[in-house]
């Protein structure tokens, strides 16, 4: 083992207990993506008691431990959304940042914000009132007083698709445009509109839906929040939204993708055919280590995109280091239908099964 080597060993050893995730000591962005936000810094780890996971791999012993560090032990974005009042969100947010950074303004924060939804997705047909609008800008409006000048990597608002098939879906594109705005105008937030995922929505509304919702505000956008289809083909989606977006006046737009739960991905339609009863939002979890098409850990999150580990192929690994600023975790494979509660026994099955 080389000097650097064992010190960089040493470092992960000594931060593990911390919650945080340290960088390579070499730590530089890729020469083609040199402004990435999340570059070169380390990313906070979530460590108290909302999603369940930090609380159950304390308690844990043995094997289940070490399982459940796969996850407990990795950034993960926490959600923020309707559940917590406007009153309360700044004060949340704020604590939310401040426990996962330990002291250090350098870590970044991974968090997602799920507020366009007062009254749930299955919700998306009942009209907005006045006050459902006013309510949903004050609420952007402390979330963004919470957060102040903390380095923050933000998904803006999973699902944003669904509204595509509600109610007046410009109303609710025009609320995320504002918080696009909002937080977008924040000295250290890098944002990532919600764009779907490369087996949802054609590149041609990706890319309208995103102008609609803001993305000329903010760093550009995220893919497979709530899907499971793989780096590459989101990597080639995300090229092509990027190319899009660029032609329709708005170039150099990034991307961030979810890999919580797509290390053995399929797409939409590849999982209605082997489980014809099943439910998408709260897919099989992988049985074995050679099962495909199932649930299970990806890529653990990095903004080293490009590393020759997660065995993309030199076109994907060319428009990852250009296009993509990091593998994310703002899925939530661990959770019950991605949402809640907490599921020991499925955290524990996407951990053992986990190619990576």
């Amino acid at each position: 083992m080389t000097r650097s080597r064992l010190l960089m060993v040493v470092l992960v050893a000594l931060f593990a207990g911390t919650g945080l995730v340290v960088p390579p000591a070499t730590a530089t962005g890729y020469a083609a993506n040199p402004t990435n936000p999340l570059a070169g810094r380390p990313w906070g780890v979530y460590t108290g008691k909302s999603d369940g996971v930090y609380p159950a791999y304390q308690n844990a012993t043995g094997a289940n431990r070490a399982l459940l560090a796969k996850v407990a032990l990795r950034p993960r974005a926490i959600w923020f959304g309707p559940w917590t009042p406007s009153g309360q969100i700044a004060a949340k947010i704020a604590d939310y940042v401040a426990k996962t950074q330990r002291g250090n303004p350098e870590v970044v924060v991974p968090l997602a914000v799920f507020r366009l939804w007062p009254y749930s997705e299955s919700g998306k047909n009942r009209p907005l009132t006045s006050a459902d609008l006013a309510g949903y800008r004050a609420w952007i409006d402390q979330l963004a007083r919470g957060i102040g000048g903390s380095r923050v990597a933000i998904v803006l608002e999973p699902d944003l698709a669904v509204a595509l098939g509600g109610w007046r879906p410009a109303v609710r594109m025009a609320l995320t445009s504002y918080a696009a705005k909002v937080l977008g105008g924040l000295p250290h937030a890098a944002v990532y509109l919600d764009a779907s995922d490369s087996d949802w929505l054609s590149v041609e509304k990706a890319a309208t839906t995103l102008r609609s919702a803001g993305v000329r505000y903010v760093r550009g956008f995220a893919l497979g929040a709530t899907h499971y289809s793989g780096v590459a083909p989101n990597i080639d989606y995300g090229t092509r939204i990027v190319a899009a977006l660029a032609q329709a006046g708005l170039p150099g737009k990034h991307f961030v993708i979810d890999t919580a739960d797509n290390g053995r991905p399929f797409t939409w339609s590849q999982y209605w055919a082997k489980h014809p009863a099943g439910d998408f939002d709260n897919a099989e979890p992988c049985r074995t280590l050679t099962e495909v098409r199932c649930d299970t850990l990806g890529i653990p999150p990095t903004w080293r995109v490009g590393d020759p580990a997660w065995g993309l192929g030199t076109q994907q690994t060319a428009r990852a280091k250009r296009h993509v600023d990091g593998y994310l975790w703002f899925g939530r494979p661990w959770l019950v239908r991605q949402s809640s509660p907490f599921s020991l026994a499925r955290t524990l099955q996407v951990a053992a099964t986990t190619p990576y």
